[in-house]
């Protein structure tokens, strides 16, 4: 006699930050429903203070009949940032299937649906099994830790989940690409990885060709600085804008425009700079790098943050006024990704000068390793150089945005508290190295702080993933 094939109990498992699933679950009703959200009524209550952009009674779990057989869809509860499986937003109601992932907002917390087999009735000769089930109403004190009671009124039974005593295998569980690969691109880092095993191929493709090899090299560590910078802002912004930035910045420093700015400050104010720095004081070189090097630097690096504030204002359609400056974090996104662009060309025209005077010194000299390592802690360095100053710059350019009775105020503090710690940079790199340290270390802590601060004013706080805490269990 054939055994009786044993139902299949769905359950909820809340995904975890990298996206891992918990092994504690939620089994789900086959004759009733389930509520979402940071209500206490809910059957599953999210935690209020991690969960801001979910709403109260977010989303509903109801299993119906298909076809004479328990399943089960998700509908949403008119919520605030909507309700999405597999990233799709949901209209009325979605069946769901097995591995299915809901999300409760775009980047809100995740649940994924699984189907296991849970039934606790033992077969004729069979031994009981090893995992009883409780009732949510039950209070005994034997009742296993780690379970999911939903309210005492409710005839759901939940378990605690143990693989290895378990023989189930689900199919999510032995392909684990099929049901985390839809949204492995905001995942595990999977994009960092991607890029940099292509980076890693080119550069083996590159050995032998100096230039092409260098800038490579170059490129892949201002990417990962810059990479650095927008994890610490924590909100999404367009590639197509922060690469414009920065390849805006660079074809300004390759044009006669360039001209126009050391026309400017370096021949009309008291920016010109001494070839040999030794040659004057302290006080005197660092008026001169704040003229030469703070302000008209600043300035260049700026113009993308001002183009995009304009953008922000006058288009016409919504989704380039969202890509434009509107905040803060917007401002340091767009002032970082145009330092890119500086540092990549101040370091190509700054190593092709010094090696040119190594050549003609020694024309034996080993050049090409003398270049790798000065454009590495130069490309580096930016994190700590110019990504700090122009980010700094454009938190108050976003500030501006908030803050419209006052905008040119602020905007000029930034202006000159960015040149300022440029030039302090600029000069102390003759004076003393750990008092250049000491600045680099202050530069990084006045971005920071920058960051935190935007993060904190940001109208889009709720769904910052700098910001989002995601726990392991219902809290």
């Amino acid at each position: 006699m054939n055994p009786r094939p044993r139902p299949l109990t769905a359950v909820l498992r809340q995904i975890a930050p990298g996206g891992i699933a918990s092994v504690e679950f939620y089994t789900l009703p086959v004759d009733g429903s389930v509520v979402l959200g940071r209500d206490p009524v809910c059957q599953i209550v999210l935690d209020s203070h991690s969960y801001k952009g979910v709403s109260r009674q977010h989303a509903q779990i109801r299993a119906f009949l298909d076809q004479d057989k328990a399943a089960w869809q998700v509908c949403d509860l008119n919520s605030s940032n909507g309700t999405y499986v597999n990233g799709c937003l949901i209209q009325g109601e979605e069946q769901l299937h097995e591995g299915d992932r809901i999300s409760l907002g775009k980047r809100g917390p995740q649940f994924m649906f699984e189907l296991l087999d849970l039934n606790m009735a033992p077969e004729a000769g069979q031994e009981e099994s090893m995992l009883p089930p409780v009732s949510s109403a039950s209070t005994a004190p034997n009742e296993p830790s780690g379970t999911h009671s939903f309210s005492p009124d409710s005839s759901i039974e939940s378990y605690v989940y143990q693989p290895a005593s378990s023989g189930d295998v689900t199919f999510s569980q032995l392909f684990p690409i099929i049901s985390t690969g839809r949204d492995l691109t905001a995942k595990a880092y999977l994009i960092p990885g991607v890029v940099t095993v292509l980076f890693v191929v080119l550069m083996f493709i590159a050995v032998g060709n100096v230039q092409a090899f260098n800038t490579l090299i170059a490129a892949y560590l201002s990417a990962a600085a810059y990479y650095f910078v927008y994890q610490l802002c924590g909100k999404h912004k367009p590639a197509w804008l922060l690469l414009s930035s920065g390849m805006m910045t660079a074809l300004v420093l390759k044009s006669p425009l360039l001209d126009a700015f050391i026309f400017v400050f370096q021949e009309r104010l008291p920016g010109a700079i001494p070839t040999d720095p030794s040659s004057v004081g302290v006080i005197s070189l660092f008026i001169r790098m704040l003229f030469g090097a703070g302000l008209m630097e600043e300035l260049i690096k700026a113009l993308p943050i001002l183009g995009a504030w304009v953008l922000g204002r006058s288009a016409r359609s919504a989704r380039y006024r969202n890509a434009g400056v509107n905040e803060p974090l917007d401002g340091i996104l767009i002032g970082a990704a145009s330092a890119v662009g500086f540092t990549l060309i101040e370091t190509h025209l700054y190593i092709a000068e010094v090696l040119n005077g190594v050549m003609l010194q020694d024309p034996l000299g080993n050049k090409e390793l003398m270049g790798l390592q000065l454009l590495i802690p130069r490309i580096l360095g930016s994190v700590s150089g110019h990504m700090a100053y122009s980010g700094y710059l454009g938190y108050f350019i976003g500030l501006s945005t908030l803050k419209s009775q006052r905008q040119w105020q602020v905007v000029l503090i930034g202006y000159i508290s960015a040149s300022v710690l440029h030039a302090l940079w600029n000069t102390t790199g003759f004076v003393n190295p750990l008092i250049l340290a000491l600045i680099g270390v202050l530069s990084y802590a006045f971005l920071a702080a920058a960051i935190l601060k935007a993060r904190a004013l940001s109208p889009t706080r709720s769904n910052n993933f700098a910001t989002r805490f995601t726990p392991w269990g219902n809290k």
